[in-house]
């Protein structure tokens, strides 16, 4: 799954960032950010302050709010700034998991891949990354941003859809039903063809190429079924790329001119 140009979500992520850059006029400059690896989140908040950035945005790509991800990214952002003397005017990109626009692109994107298929699938599973039961029960929204977020567009696709959650480790408790056991238990209960999709990733990396293409394959092929398709994230599609520059824009409204 490991691309020439590195990594799919680091590859995906700079074709992001390089998709916008412009978008919203020639004084907004893009950067991009990784949580975990590199360029990190505070040097390019140092970079973008010495390039005269005075307004900055922070847009953590995670559409489904969980204080695991989103709220790190944010923690991150909010560490480098507390080491600086003169802090910029700073802006966080809310959670978009019931956006009209996320979930159009959505359902336009899992759409134009099903219709590319061979095969019509008995039944369709969002797979979303898995979290600790316990954050549910701590408070955190993410559980309940999943589940919208998929009823949302099994409404817009008009079909149901299976909501699963992915990528268990430790001991615990974790959200289910799980992707890997749903995709073990399918074929014996009579369905043989399935499609899985991740709407809670913005760019296809190791968790959907790795552990759904690959792996969730095997699971369910060894157990009986006979078709299995991927359906990829959003990525820098256009369809993708059109609902960022509609949501980054509103979060930018009396900071740049109006379009």
């Amino acid at each position: 799954v490991w691309r020439e140009d590195g990594s799919p979500l680091a590859a995906i992520t700079r074709a992001q960032a390089a998709a916008l850059q412009g978008a919203f006029g020639p004084d907004v400059h893009v950067e991009y950010a990784m949580r975990y690896g590199r360029p990190e989140i505070g040097e390019r908040l140092v970079s973008l302050k010495t390039y005269g950035c005075r307004r900055i945005l922070i847009a953590p790509l995670y559409p489904q709010y969980c204080a695991a991800t989103t709220a790190t990214a944010n923690d991150a952002a909010f560490a480098a700034l507390a080491k600086m003397r003169w802090q910029p005017a700073i802006r966080t990109l809310p959670p978009y998991h019931d956006d009209p626009a996320y979930i159009a692109a959505l359902k336009a994107s899992a759409e134009a891949s099903l219709a590319a298929l061979e095969f019509e699938p008995d039944a369709i599973l969002a797979s979303f990354h898995g979290m600790p039961q316990r954050t549910l029960e701590l408070g955190d929204p993410y559980h309940c941003h999943c589940q919208k977020t998929a009823r949302l567009l099994s409404e817009a696709l008009g079909r149901e859809l299976t909501i699963t959650f992915q990528s268990r480790f430790g001991r615990a408790k974790w959200l289910e039903p799980a992707t890997d056991t749903t995709l073990a238990a399918l074929p014996a209960k009579g369905v043989r063809k399935i499609a899985i999709l991740a709407p809670g990733f913005s760019a296809d990396c190791l968790e959907t190429l790795e552990e759904l293409t690959i792996r969730g394959r095997e699971t369910f092929m060894e157990s009986g079924g006979t078709d299995f398709a991927y359906l990829p994230c959003l990525n820098d599609s256009a369809v993708g790329m059109e609902m960022l520059r509609s949501i980054l824009s509103r979060e930018l409204e009396g900071w740049v001119p109006a379009a």
